[in-house]
């Protein structure tokens, strides 16, 4: 594919753009070469006003992949992206005009699974934990690995939980929801919290923490799926999140709730930390579950524990 040049690709173009739905005047689109798995098109046909024309198939934008896929594989110039732009000819048997530029962007190009920003997140998790008591080494309840992509469940290549222990207190803690996603490039902490829970420490031997581990890990993997559930948390200061197994009787549900800490040095900023908490059916009981996330009654259960939220 060597000889497959930029003129070449007009030229493949250029009756499949001409093939324009009734009223169209112009044309433009982008798309990007396949980076970590993923790669876009988008554009279309727009009238004199500038507004989007409608076409009855995703036939230009297939034809505009193929294109792509072609400049890839030649010897033209290191690029990810492409625009294309097509314009109406003013006269009858005339030809259209269209003009394709490539270029490189830096911003786009996603994080690959060797990026060091994974691991400065997980050494800024780690020293905020190491300032509330001991971590334990060796203890991380993990289950899967990361794909190609370093993703895992939580679409980074962390998917652990840290256990701390302090004077008293034995502390539980999601390790990677916050890490920046891989495979993408959006400056974004991955879904921007990270959870925990708090135990006596005496209450609980080897197996009670191996088992509030294993919870707390799929915990997190709900938190991943629903991607903006740390909005909510701040929004409504606690809600009732999913309900527990007979095996955590007489627990019967996970509340989240807001805490004041937060987890300074991550690679997009700060993140907050979630607070989720076993309650039982009788301390909802009564309460209207009716508003968003059960929030009000969430809320009713924190103060009846005297738990305030911060």
């Amino acid at each position: 594919m060597a000889s497959y040049s930029i003129d070449d690709a007009i030229r493949e173009l250029a009756p499949a753009l001409g093939k324009a739905p009734a009223g169209a005047v112009s044309g433009d689109w982008t798309a990007t070469t396949m980076q970590a798995g993923h790669s876009f098109r988008t554009g279309g046909y727009l009238d004199a006003e500038g507004k989007h024309v409608p076409e009855d198939s995703r036939h230009p934008l297939d034809i505009i992949g193929d294109v792509v896929e072609k400049l890839e594989a030649s010897e033209v110039p290191r690029f990810n992206r492409v625009v294309i732009r097509w314009k109406k000819p003013k006269f009858p048997f005339t030809q259209a005009k269209i003009t394709l530029e490539t270029s490189y962007d830096q911003t786009i190009v996603p994080r690959g699974p060797d990026d060091p920003i994974y691991e400065t997140a997980a050494a800024a998790r780690r020293v905020f934990w190491q300032s509330r008591g001991t971590l334990q080494e060796g203890f991380a309840v993990e289950r899967g690995t990361a794909n190609i992509h370093a993703q895992t469940k939580w679409f980074g290549p962390h998917r652990r939980i840290l256990t701390i222990h302090a004077p008293e207190r034995l502390t539980l803690a999601t390790d990677g929801l916050s890490t920046p996603w891989a495979g993408i490039s959006e400056p974004e902490n991955g879904v921007e919290c990270e959870l925990f829970m708090e135990f006596d420490a005496a209450t609980l031997d080897a197996a009670g923490i191996e088992n509030w581990a294993n919870l707390l890990i799929n915990i997190g993997d709900l938190v991943a799926d629903g991607y903006r559930v740390a909005r909510d948390v701040e929004k409504h200061g606690a809600i009732l999140f999913c309900r527990l197994t007979e095996d955590y009787r007489p627990m019967t549900r996970i509340m989240l709730s807001r805490d004041a800490g937060r987890i300074d040095g991550l690679p997009f900023g700060s993140v907050p930390l979630i607070r989720a908490t076993p309650i039982a059916e009788t301390e909802i009981e009564g309460q209207d579950l009716s508003d968003d996330w059960g929030a009000a009654a969430a809320r009713n259960a924190l103060a009846k524990r005297s738990m305030a939220i911060d």
